[in-house]
Formats: structure tokens, C-alpha cells, sequence
């Protein structure tokens, strides 16, 4: 499975219709929908697409024609997402009516060469499934986690209360690994998985 990290823009013209194909990380789809429908006001169609990782390891899917003939448009989408296996990426194609009707096939044809397009464009990356860790740790020692966590590239949240920090991690299985070797070095009192 591949994933992406950044937002990759396409566009696919026929019959003086234009197809802009918007692809991107899940997390942003929200948003990026309700920005791209202010952007493209005049556009008569937002047709999207996704697919994501739930917290139980399965593949979730939904789409949406927007007003579009039944399987003509988000299901070519999909099927572009599913074909290239990605996950945790959405899409979404603002369609501009030209005038002239596609037809059925026609359809299919311009909304999977769009994300296709958008897809070319993207950088992939492999998908790797990925761990919550909570722990907390006291003030003094906490400089020696976060170099840690630094030096390997790991990305963190903290949360400061009185006594100590809760750090907040998302590790892949080498990362956790390391992270277990590593947390060896402090006491217990020092560091609490939560």
C-alpha cells in the first residue's frame, strides 16, 4: 500500500469541459472541500473519492457522484485509489460543465484520467502502519526523550502539567522498537506508559 503527505492538483480538459483533480492526505479532505466549493463556485460538480485506515486495520470507503449519473464519476475515482492501492488519500474533481454532454463512457473516461493525471503528479510514499504511544515523563528528564525522538525523526505532541509532560507518538513497528530499547534507560518512576 502507498500513501501521500501533500496535496497534488491536475487538470484534464475535453470537450471544452475542464476536470480539476485535487489529491491529498485524508486528514485534509474535510476542509479541502468546503475551501475548494468557495474557490470554484462556478463549477457544477465537486465529485470525490476515499479511501482511509480505520483504528481496526480496515480499508474504508466512500464517494460521491455530486449530481453526476450513477457510477459515472467518484466510482472511476475510487477505482483509481484502489488500482494504485493507496489509502489514507482522498480526491476530489471540480468539474466545469463546457456545453457539451460526454455521455457515459465519456464520463468515466475524463474523471479516471483526471485523478489519473493527479496521481502521476503525486510523490508515493510505502504506508506504513503506524502505533499510538502515550507515556508521561518528569521535567528534568524530559530533554533526553525529546533529543531521542529528534535524532530519529520522530514526530510528537506534548501536553505540560504541574509535575511532568505526556508525550503523544505515532510509531511504526522499527520505530517502536527503538523506542522500547530506548525508553529502558529511564526508571519507572521517570517514565509512565499511559
Amino acid at each position: 500500500m502507498k500513501t501521500i503527505s501533500s496535496l497534488y492538483t491536475a487538470h484534464y480538459e475535453i470537450k471544452k469541459s475542464l476536470f480539476i483533480a485535487h489529491l491529498s492526505p485524508f486528514n485534509e479532505f474535510k476542509n479541502l472541500l468546503s475551501a475548494l466549493k468557495k474557490e470554484h463556485s462556478k463549477a457544477v460538480h465537486f465529485v470525490w473519492a476515499y479511501r482511509f485506515l480505520n483504528e481496526n486495520h480496515q480499508i474504508v470507503e466512500d464517494k460521491s457522484d455530486d449530481g453526476e449519473p450513477k457510477n459515472t464519476s467518484a466510482l472511476p475515482c475510487l477505482n483509481v485509489l484502489r488500482g494504485k492501492e493507496l489509502v489514507n488519500v482522498s480526491v476530489i474533481v471540480v468539474r466545469y460543465f463546457g456545453g457539451i454532454k460526454l455521455g457515459t463512457g465519456g464520463l468515466v473516461r475524463a474523471y479516471g484520467e483526471a485523478v489519473n493525471l493527479a496521481v502521476k503528479e503525486a510523490i508515493l510514499e510505502p504506508f506504513e502502519l503506524k502505533e499510538g504511544v502515550e507515556f508521561s515523563l518528569d521535567f528534568k528528564t524530559s530533554s533526553k526523550m525529546e533529543h531521542f525522538l529528534k535524532k530519529n525523526n520522530i514526530a510528537f505532541q506534548r501536553e505540560f502539567k504541574e509535575t511532568h509532560i505526556i508525550f503523544k507518538l505515532e510509531l511504526s513497528q522499527k520505530e517502536k522498537a527503538e523506542f522500547e530499547s530506548f525508553s529502558k534507560t529511564f526508571s519507572p518512576k521517570e517514565l509512565k506508559i499511559l
